[in-house]
């Protein structure tokens, strides 16, 4: 996944405990850290002024931990929930998520079935632990009978689904995050930032005197050296299956599944890193990009986009 190049971090640091959120200061920067999102969060805040940083970091791990307690899946009082638990009743939901569920279902269009949001649920079956043990077929087909968003009723505001059916925001969920908390967090700081949310990166411009940032691109191959970008603005997003995958009879079976079959997509390369406009955009693409299997290179040539495969 891509990684914030280092720099050393002085002794010297303001720590709150309580909310998670530590605060560093650099030879020429502040960096910032919390965990959100089941992951490791960092920004990275192009100023020497302690109080400017401080409102970043605020501003940004503030924002990341209110999406994730609004849409974690893993949470039992937010609107995710009660969508998942309402067996078939009609919910009524707020702004944000109706705009949520609309960029999910263009996307399900625009990708003839390929990006779905209904498709969490396949993690009743398949636990990607590193072993061998893969689901029965059989298993995996009655699962898929929950599976598809062409199976949904939504009509703005209202949203209905058959009981058993879940949607899972994980897919575009932390891209959000990123986007949003650059957005708030370069209105009240008013500097440069790279905030890096697991992996998931966004720039929201060059550093003073016009520099760029530096962000290394982490390869699933031993022999290659670690690609290195320069990055004024945008975001870049890997997807792969570095680190979540099944391997049996020398086959390796990355955590990606095809929503259309519930089996890990064919001969998808081991990882995909996408630059784009934006940290959402570009995870859209990088996740796609591995849905279309050996077909990634041309999908990613076809939209014109900076990208690094690795197989």
């Amino acid at each position: 996944m891509p990684t914030l190049s280092r720099s050393t971090i002085h002794s010297d640091f303001d720590s709150n405990v309580a909310a998670g959120l530590q605060l560093a200061p650099e030879a020429d920067s502040w960096r910032a850290r919390f965990t959100a999102m089941a992951c490791p969060c960092e920004v990275l805040i192009d100023t020497l002024d302690k109080s400017v940083a401080n409102n970043a970091a605020n501003a940004v791990s503030m924002e990341a931990w209110r999406i994730e307690r609004k849409f974690s899946r893993y949470l039992s009082d937010n609107i995710i929930y009660k969508i998942n638990t309402a067996a078939g009743r009609i919910i009524k939901v707020d702004e944000e998520t109706q705009r949520l569920l609309d960029f999910a279902a263009c996307l399900y269009q625009t990708s003839d079935g390929l990006f779905d949001i209904t498709s969490g649920v396949l993690r009743k079956v398949w636990h990607f632990d590193g072993s061998d043990q893969l689901p029965d077929a059989a298993s995996v087909r009655d699962v898929l009978k929950l599976v598809g968003w062409h199976r949904v009723q939504w009509k703005a505001p209202y949203l209905r689904m058959p009981a058993g059916m879940e949607i899972d925001f994980g897919g575009i969920g932390k891209e959000y995050a990123v986007d949003r908390a650059a957005q708030l967090a370069s209105v009240a700081s008013g500097v440069s930032l790279l905030i890096n949310f697991g992996g998931d990166i966004v720039a929201t411009g060059p550093r003073t005197k016009d520099r760029a940032w530096k962000v290394a691109i982490e390869s699933t191959a031993q022999d290659q050296p670690t690609p290195m970008v320069e990055l004024k603005r945008g975001g870049v997003t890997t997807s792969g299956d570095a680190r979540r995958f099944l391997l049996k009879d020398g086959v390796r079976y990355g955590h990606i599944l095809d929503p259309r079959n519930g089996w890990p997509v064919r001969d998808a390369p081991r990882s995909v890193t996408v630059l784009e406009a934006n940290c959402t955009q570009a995870g859209v693409l990088s996740t796609l990009a591995i849905l279309q299997g050996r077909g990634a290179e041309k999908f990613l040539r076809k939209h014109k986009v900076a990208h690094w495969i690795s197989r």
